[in-house]
This record gives structure tokens, sequence and C-alpha cells, in this order.
């Protein structure tokens, strides 16, 4: 028997948790006895009984009689077996509503009859499409506090349908409750005899399971095994029906094989159907990998470089313009980039309003750009669903409505442009790393210090987060990368501006040690990274060091500091603190 999952929903305090849970009392869910225990220990804390108390497992959720984290609880009737998922309703658990409404097929939403919609209610059903649920049920609760008023109920009805048209959810019955006495919970109510609609428990009996079940072929691969000669295709079946025979195409490869056979436990011949985890065999072999997705060859799902969303925000720290995340859609990872807010929608309105930045719980269209291809499909196919990661925490989710950008290539192409992930920017590498690739060139001082220096700058910048790099013309520095010089102590310092050139174009902030640098080496190095290079000159401290001309350069120690950006003195302590303040400084992002 195939579980239904339902998530209810709803603003707090609209009793959510009591109508879960009189609709398992009804049923029998509970053991005889449960409700009994209940009733005592609410008398021996002198608290009056709530029968949500028997889904709140934490002492706080009785204490408060608000739900905390997202409750699943399985029951069965004569038709088919449910999940029922208690989702919180505070706005300060928006997160574990998502969570637990992430794999449900239906809601109820619960509505307090004298309240009306709340704010928690105008959010979830903006959040309920965009984790892939699109058919709810409205129960109109706590009808004995509006004297059972038709009227009353029909006005919050009219409500709820303007609302859902709104956010796009379909309305597949409303109806009006007391989950506290059970009226038209799982049995119909004697005190609302103008209500001839069904029990809360018909219509969900009503609600077609197979609907999620629809759609082309979609197998995310979760990863591949190999067992003896055989690399077999592990996953999840989003959709359609996948049988021995059948040719599939991989996205984002395109590449194509048939299925040899489908492996299961306990073995069977049946076909694959949406919903079950299985293995795959392939009748040749092609480089598939975790994260790549199956279909039938007439309806593959889009390879997109850019896309517009939907998205909903759930970190505390504010998502802004340029924010490098990692989007999981399906199985597939890939880094993207938050190009562009259309706008945060007004949950009261449902306008938009401009933002550069989204605030914890905002919804928003948005615009995310993928440092590699996207295999996604519109809204309201499973495959658009996404989750936004930043670093290991989930940030927030959301739906693909529309591609912006394609990244396709026609089949049995080995190389197109279009194909591949887009050029990553200066800019974008600015907003990863936090600071711009710079070349600081680093001569003079006392004999060694130089290059002791270097390291010492290094260290402190890359352990407060930067990238950084040493190169030294000569001999090794700790961390650096060695240019050994030769008879042409030009070549050497032209060498050394070659690499750190390219390593400042790469957003690294370059740090070179080459003393023998010429005129004519050090233009050449600042030509070519125009705008981010620093000459810094170190002042030496002895006197022997001080005289004649420098390092084999073609100046004196003071010509080279008139030519010098800055020049600062070599003790150890003083130029580490004055050379790290120049640094952060030029490497600020603008």
């Amino acid at each position: 028997m195939r579980t239904f999952p339902v998530v209810f929903t709803g603003h707090v305090d609209h009793g959510k948790s009591t109508l879960v849970s009189r609709l398992l009392l009804d049923t029998g869910y509970f053991p005889d006895g449960k409700l009994t225990e209940l009733e005592r220990a609410a008398q021996r804390r002198g608290v009056p009984l709530e029968i949500s108390f028997l889904l709140d497992s934490f002492q706080v959720e009785r204490d408060q009689a608000i739900t905390i984290d997202a409750t699943r609880i399985w029951f069965c009737t004569a038709a088919r077996r449910y999940a029922v998922i208690d989702a919180p309703g505070h706005r300060e658990f928006v997160r574990h509503m998502v969570s637990g409404a992430a794999d449900a097929l239906a809601a109820v939403v619960v509505v307090d009859a004298a309240e009306g919609l709340g704010e928690q209610t105008r959010r979830h059903a903006l959040l309920l499409p965009l984790v892939g649920v699109t058919r709810a049920i409205v129960a109109v609760n706590k009808m004995d506090t509006v004297g059972f008023s038709a009227a009353r109920y029909a006005a919050v009805k009219a409500e709820l349908e303007a609302l859902f048209v709104q956010t796009g959810l379909t309305l597949a019955a409303t109806v009006p409750t007391v989950a506290r006495d059970g009226d038209n919970v799982a049995r119909p109510s004697t005190r609302m005899p103008w209500y001839g609609g069904p029990s809360l428990l018909e219509a969900l009996e009503l609600l077609d399971g197979s609907q999620a079940r629809g759609g082309p072929v979609r197998f995310a691969v979760h990863d591949v095994y190999r067992r003896d000669e055989e690399r077999i295709l592990v996953g999840n079946v989003g959709a359609g029906r996948i049988q021995a025979g059948a040719t599939l195409t991989f996205a984002p490869s395109r590449d194509r094989a048939r299925v040899k056979r489908i492996v299961r436990f306990p073995a069977s011949d049946e076909p694959a159907v949406a919903g079950e985890a299985i293995g795959m065999t392939l009748d040749h072999p092609i480089f598939v990998g975790p994260g790549d997705v199956a279909s039938e060859i007439g309806t593959p799902p889009q390879i997109a470089a850019a896309v517009k969303a939907t998205v909903f925000w759930l970190d505390r720290v504010p998502l802004a313009i340029g924010e490098h995340l990692r989007m999981r859609c399906g199985t597939r990872d890939v880094t993207v980039v938050l190009d562009a807010i259309s706008g945060a929608i007004d949950i009261e309105t449902f306008e938009e309003r401009p933002t550069a930045a989204l605030a914890r719980n905002d919804i928003a269209q948005v615009t995310l750009r993928g440092l590699g291809p996207l295999v996604v499909d519109l809204h309201p196919a499973p495959l658009a669903r996404f989750a936004l990661y930043r670093g290991d925490a989930v940030g927030g989710g959301g739906i693909v409505r529309t591609v912006v950008a394609r990244s396709d290539a026609p089949e049995g192409s080995a190389v197109n442009d279009s194909s591949l992930p887009p050029r990553v920017t200066a800019l974008d590498r600015m907003r990863r790393y936090g600071h711009r690739g710079l070349v600081v060139w680093l001569t003079g001082g006392t004999a060694g210090d130089a290059p002791a220096l270097a390291a010492h700058v290094e260290a402190a910048l890359f352990f407060a987060g930067a990238v950084t790099a040493v190169v030294v013309a000569e001999e090794r520095a700790a961390g650096g990368a060695r240019l050994a010089a030769d008879a042409d102590d030009g070549a050497a310092a032209r060498r050394c501006a070659a690499a750190a050139a390219a390593l400042a174009d790469a957003g690294c902030i370059a740090i070179v040690v080459a003393p023998g640098a010429t005129r004519a080496d050090l233009a050449y190095a600042r030509d070519l990274v125009p705008g981010a290079f620093i000459d810094v000159r170190l002042r030496a401290r002895l006197a022997a060091d001080a005289d004649g001309v420098d390092d084999g350069t073609d100046m004196s120690p003071a010509e080279r500091e008139s030519a010098a950006d800055v020049v600062i003195d070599d003790d150890p302590a003083r130029s580490t603190r004055e050379l790290l303040a120049l640094i952060r400084a030029a490497a600020a992002p603008r």
C-alpha cells in the first residue's frame, strides 16, 4: 500500500495540532488509555487538557501551546496509508514547516473562523507551491467561536479562494470544523446542518494519489556502484516509468544507452515507477555520475546556464546580489550566483517591492546564474524544485520559473561554446574571495628580510581568509613558488611578473620578492596588471645594505625609493603591520 503524505499548515494557534490529534483519535490511531493518561498529566501540572498534547512531544511545546518541530505520524484507512505532517505555524519556525512539507503530495490549510487569514496562512500558501505542493484542503476551524455561522464560513472561504488564485494552489475542498470536538473531522457534524460537503477525512480520501507520479521519465542518479563487472546506477524514479529495454538519454552529457535490467530487492521484472528507489544497468558503458538525470529521448529536461526562479530565504544572514551559493536540484549540485532580485513579495498585498538583499523569511523573484550546467524542469514538475546551500547549511530553496540562458549543444557535437559553463569574471572572484586580485612587488631591506616578511604577511592574509601566494625569484620562501635566477636576472624578474599577473587575474594576492628587477622589469610587471600593482621598497636597517647599487639593479637605493609607490622600514613587527594595512586597503572590493 503506497503512502500518501499530507502536511497540515496554517497560522499559529489556528488549531493544526488539535485537528491532527482529533483525526488520529477518531480513526483509532492512539491506543486505549492514551487520552486518559494525558488528562491525568494535565491535572498533575494544573493545566487544562489540550488534545494537541498527543502530538507535541517537547514539554516546551505543551507549556507554550505551539508546535516547534514538524511531527510525522502514519495511520491507515481502508483506502490507503497516510503520512500526516504537523508543521509549525510560528514565524520563527518557517524552516521546519518547509522541511516538513517538502515530501507532501497535498496540504490541509487550517484557518481560525474568527481570525480569518493570518500572516503565516499567506506565507504558507506562497511556500507550499515552492516545495511542490499544489493541492490543498482548507479546514475553517473553531466554528463554535462564531456560533456555527454559515455566513462567516462563506466569507472565510471566499478569502481563501482569492488567496489560492494568487499563489497557484488548487483548492480541493473547504470544510468547516471544530477540531476539539470532532465536528466534520472524521464524521459529519450535527451542529452545522447547512453544510452538505465531505468531512475532512472524506475530502482526503477523494484526493488522487497518482497525480504526482505522472509526467515524463526523470531518474536522478544518486551514485554508481560497481559489482563484479557491472556498473549499477542507483537513484530514485522521480516521475514516469522505466523498464528494461528502454532507451534513455542522460543530461547534461546527452549520452544515450539502453536499460539492460532493473536492479531491486526482491528481484522483479516489473517496470520501475515514480517513488521507487532502484538500480539499473546499461547495455554499453557510458560515463554517468551522481547528479546526472536520465530521461526518455523525446522529453529531456532543460540544460540551462541561467534561470529565473521564485525563492524563499530562511537563513538569519541576508542574501545579497553577487553571492555564490550551492544549488541542489535532484541529486545535482552546481554553484550559482545570485545575479538579480526582481523584487521581494509583500505577504499582505502580493506586490513586489525592490530590494538589494533577501532577509530571513523573504520570498522573491530572482535570477540565478550557474557556474556549471543546470539540469532543470519548469514548475510544477518535480525537477523544478531546488534547495540553496550556504556552505553546508540550507539557506533556502525555490522553483524554476523560466530558463533565461540555455546551455544546449547539438546532440553528438563534441565542442560547443554555448554548452560550456559561463566565464568566471573578475567581479565573480572578488565577490567570492572578498578582495581584488593584486600584485605586491617587494624589494630592498636588510639581507634576507624581504622573503621572510613576504612569508609572514602571506600567512596573516591567508589565515584571515584571503587567497594568497608568494613568488620568489631565487630561494624558495615558506609557502612560495620558486623561479630560479639565471644569468639574465631580468629574465627571472619577468618570469616572476608573468606568474604574479596570472595569479592576480585569478583573484589572488601575489607577493613577489625579486630584488634584481630593473626599471624596465618593474614597468613591464606594472603594465601586466594595470591598476592592481604596488611597488613596495623596504628601507634597510644596516648601513652596509644601504650603500651602492641594490642587488644588481640599475638603480641606487635613493633612486629605488624615489621610484617606489611606498617605502617602509624593515623593522620586522612594524613592517608586517604596515604592509598588511597597505595590502588590505589596495585589495578591498570596489
